[in-house]
């Protein structure tokens, strides 16, 4: 249900070469490469990496909104509770997505399609079907609960709003326990750090405010 809720709100609309397939005919959209799927999937089954870009996004922007998002997540039990590690791989976070998907497949809720020649796969695509989008709306209506990952597949995208699969990959390499996870190892939360990170923005937020309201004083 997680990769579910994932294809269907990161997708972007199927264009209508790719509807002229019949097994497309009702596709209502797609993520294109397996390589941005997997690293959607990390984001989302990792909120405190999760976290952490929210945080280096407030550093760059200064919106508060987004130290409010990164202080939600790291104050509460989520990057424990909702924390699904993945595997370090050649190519960064990895998780087989072959079983998942063979049930959405079977079921008519999602379709892939290769790229490529038959000696050389060189991109995957998952396109969402109509039945895929209706049975996640119905399973959100019925299981409140699985509210949880379509607000986080929201902040998921809207993080990688531009990005693709490789841009993705570099920036998530960037993290010191992903880069150093020995391969076929898990790769380890970095949520400690993170909350640390959160306090010095935290007070380094709180002694600016005094300074301008200081200054606003003189």
């Amino acid at each position: 249900m997680r990769i579910l809720l994932l294809i269907d709100g990161a997708c972007e609309p199927a264009n209508d070469a790719e509807r002229a397939d019949p097994g497309l005919v009702d596709a209502v959209g797609v993520v294109r490469t397996q390589v941005r799927l997997q690293k959607l999937d990390f984001w989302l089954r990792n909120p405190d990496y999760l976290a952490d870009e929210l945080l280096t996004e407030y550093e760059q922007s200064g919106e508060e909104p987004l130290l409010s998002l990164a202080a939600s997540i790291l104050s509460s039990e989520e990057p424990e509770v909702r924390r699904y590690p993945m595997l370090r791989h050649h190519f960064g976070a990895y998780e087989p997505l072959d079983n998942a998907l063979a049930v959405l497949r079977s079921a008519g809720l999602v379709a892939r399609r290769r790229r490529g020649t038959v000696d050389r796969v060189r991109q995957h695509d998952y396109f969402l079907l109509e039945a895929g989008r209706t049975i996640a709306r119905e399973v959100i209506q019925q299981a409140p609960v699985f509210s949880y990952y379509v607000e986080r597949v929201q902040l998921v995208v809207a993080l990688a709003d531009g990005l693709g699969g490789s841009q993705l990959k570099r920036r998530q390499y960037l993290q010191r326990e992903y880069a150093e996870a020995a391969r076929g190892e898990r790769i380890g939360s970095v949520s400690t750090r993170a909350r640390e990170r959160l306090a010095r923005l935290r007070t380094q937020r709180g002694q600016d405010g005094i300074r301008v309201g200081d200054h606003g004083q003189g």
